[in-house]
């Protein structure tokens, strides 16, 4: 015997409790929006499918409408989580109208006595919204995630369904043969429960991989400036370097220190002394362009490789970033300061020693500090030419 829909409704809600729990606490530890946004749509699922028990009572003339929207919110929930993957926003207002308009177009058609009052607006937009989590999904990038193509796929059959509930309704109506038999709240239900089954599963995943990106964020990155901390620097530019060595035989190390950093601590405080290391650690993402790496080597010296640039290139960069400095906005009372730089860039005969490069930039550090720092100085290399054919 098939089991109603009221049946089929209580064990999806019963099932998006459980999982709603379950992927709260994950929340709560992890703090990734993409579960937060997986919770919140997992509660308006919930909340629709109880709304949807009160139908054929006193209540359905608001329980109607209210499942309608609940579901809605939640597909497009969805969409706003898939969104956050790719580190896009999305406005409340996008998040909103779809709800409220499935909310409007069932109260104006009798819901009191209609049980699929506003179902066609109802239906296109769970087809949008799930479809929308689809594209956004399937747009993720492969090493942001292994587990989107799951996702996208279970948001995309979802989606495909509504559409064609959109469709049988609109050619057979509410009381055709299709809506009441393969495309019928039962079976709408039961299909839900599967994908979302299949979904929860694939958020698991997702979760361990947002977890472990961040303990590993943590593990390479300056927690006060959000640079490389000094090993992950050494181990990620050493490696680079290996890499272009064949085809780049010219590499520049930048070797960068805040001028007067101490006295800044000392009038100051600390506070401010942070403050400048964030500045500087600003004006770097800024100037440094992807294929560079910057990262604080110790206190206030920060180090800068530039793959396969010269010491012009290294010398445009760093006075980017001390005009970037120059333009930062202090508190009030406190001037940034200066920063000194010494350059060094690898020969052709050894364009993979990482050490080297960073003795050679310290030297020449110290000369720029000791003509009156807030310069760049390149440190003496041999010449880069190629000799000229006898």
């Amino acid at each position: 015997m098939g089991l109603d829909p009221a049946s089929m409704e209580v064990i999806l809600g019963v099932a998006a409790l459980i999982l709603c729990l379950l992927f709260f606490d994950s929340y709560r530890r992890s703090r990734a929006p993409y579960s937060g946004w997986w919770c919140l749509a997992i509660a308006f699922l919930l909340a629709g499918n109880m709304s949807y028990l009160l139908d054929g009572t006193m209540f359905q003339i608001w329980a109607g409408p209210s499942g309608n929207a609940f579901l809605v919110a939640g597909a497009f929930s969805v969409w706003a989580g898939s969104r956050s993957l790719r580190l896009l926003p999305t406005p409340a207002w996008q998040l909103w109208t779809a709800p409220a308009a499935t909310a409007l177009a069932a109260a104006v058609e009798n819901p009191g006595t209609n049980i699929w009052a506003g179902g066609l607006v109802y239906l296109v937009l769970m087809s949008t919204g799930m479809g929308l989590a689809a594209i956004d999904l399937w747009r993720v990038k492969s090493s942001s995630s292994r587990t989107r193509i799951s996702l996208a796929l279970a948001a995309a059959g979802l989606g495909g369904f509504f559409f064609c509930r959109a469709v049988a309704y609109l050619l057979e109506g509410p009381g055709g043969i299709a809506l009441r038999t393969y495309l019928s709240p039962a079976t709408t239900s039961l299909v839900t429960l599967v994908l979302l089954v299949i979904a929860s599963f694939s958020m698991v995943s997702l979760s361990n991989e947002q977890l472990i990106r961040a303990l590993n964020e943590r593990a390479t990155r300056d927690s006060l400036t959000g640079l490389l901390n000094r090993q992950a620097f050494m181990d990620l530019a050493g490696r680079e370097l290996t890499r272009i060595s064949a085809t780049e035989p010219v590499s520049t190390v930048i070797l960068a220190d805040l001028d007067h950093f101490k006295a800044l601590n000392d009038s100051h405080g600390h506070a401010a002394g942070d403050a400048a290391l964030q500045a500087f650690a600003g004006a770097c993402r800024a100037s440094v362009r992807r294929t560079g790496l910057a990262g604080r080597y110790g206190g206030e010296e920060f180090l800068i490789l530039l793959p396969g640039a010269g010491p012009e290139y290294a010398k445009a960069v760093a006075s980017d970033i001390s005009r970037r400095m120059a333009l930062a906005e202090p508190s009030e009372g406190i001037h940034y300061p200066t920063v000194s730089y010494g350059i060094a860039f690898s020969s052709p005969a050894d364009s993979a020693d990482l050490a080297g490069m960073i003795a050679a930039a310290d030297d020449a550090l110290y000369k720029a500090k000791s003509r009156g720092r807030n310069q760049a100085v390149c440190a003496d290399t041999p010449m880069l030419e190629t000799p000229s054919a006898s």
